[in-house]
């Protein structure tokens, strides 16, 4: 009989295209794994991986067993939350996926008033871009992801807790600093600096400005946002940032000035997203109630 745990092996081996490698991620030895996917070959009567001393490939037939071993884990690990839903609010551990221009800025608000009012509740953060998070969340390798629409997400419930704006920033000396706001006509005149594809921020602020990616004079694909404003603060250009970021960004940057943008918002908005068949969502809905009163204060602090 097929197990979960041979099925475990072969997502492993999938993952790390690697068997001693899939077998320091499951902790067990190269020999145990190698000779569960065998029994697990041996019952399914096809072969899903191709080895060699080189290089491991998934056959055709490996591909659709992989997917479907991917769902099987997804429904158990939702059949595990949904037997515990009807507990105590936030009593068990979540995994919640966040992008990166929103993890850095959110967390500090928001997480002291969570532990303030759950001190038991246990969150594993994973910083990773918007689509990785979302494959995470539909084959249930995490409970949540905290991403920023608008964005495709197709096959997922999506829960709203926050809206922003963008500005774009500048040092003390640009003549773009002194302006009340700054329209999409003289931002494109400012290179704008973005980050580069894959980012939502960028796809988001493309949309924004009504501006074509093949326009753009300077992108970024492994910079962070961080980056990004340290080179606009030494006159190579202009970046975008949320509002979120603003605190942080006069606390760390005394020379930084940043003028919103004319163009009508919210330009952002910040949410949960989750399986159709989740069994946590009033976790979730609660999480997203936290998060909101959190930002709120901040932002009348400000």
């Amino acid at each position: 009989m097929i197990t979960l745990r041979q099925l475990e092996f072969a997502l492993a081996v999938a993952k790390h295209r690697h068997f001693k490698r899939a077998a320091e991620d499951c902790n067990i030895s190269q020999s145990a794994l190698s000779l569960g996917i065998a029994e697990l070959e041996k019952q399914l009567d096809t072969q899903i991986f191709e080895r060699n001393n080189k290089q491991v490939l998934i056959t055709p037939i490996g591909e659709e067993i992989l997917t479907r071993a991917q769902r099987v884990f997804a429904e158990i690990y939702d059949l595990t939350a949904r037997a515990q839903s009807h507990q105590t609010p936030l009593a068990y551990p979540m995994t919640v996926g966040i992008i990166p221009t929103i993890a850095p800025y959110l967390l500090p608000k928001v997480l002291p008033a969570l532990r303030k009012q759950y001190p038991s509740f246990r969150m594993t953060i994973i910083e990773q871009q918007t689509e990785r998070l979302l494959e995470k969340v539909r084959y249930g390798h995490i409970d949540t992801a905290i991403i920023a629409l608008p964005y495709a997400v197709d096959g997922l419930h999506t829960f709203e807790f926050w809206s922003e704006d963008f500005f774009a920033v500048f040092p003390q000396d640009d003549s773009h600093a002194k302006l009340d706001n700054i329209d999409a006509d003289t931002l494109a005149t400012a290179n704008l600096m973005l980050l580069g594809e894959g980012h939502c921020l960028t796809d988001q602020a493309l949309s924004v400005c009504h501006y074509d990616r093949s326009d753009m004079k300077s992108s970024f694909s492994d910079a962070s946002l961080n980056t990004l404003i340290q080179m606009a603060l030494t006159n190579m250009g202009t970046t975008l940032v949320p509002e979120m970021a603003l605190k942080q960004l006069h606390l760390q940057n005394r020379n930084a000035v940043a003028v919103p943008l004319a163009e009508e918002g919210p330009h952002r908005r910040i949410a949960f997203v989750t399986r159709l068949n989740y069994a946590r969502v009033d976790d979730v809905n609660l999480l997203g109630d936290v998060f909101k009163e959190a930002l709120t204060a901040n932002t009348t602090a400000e």
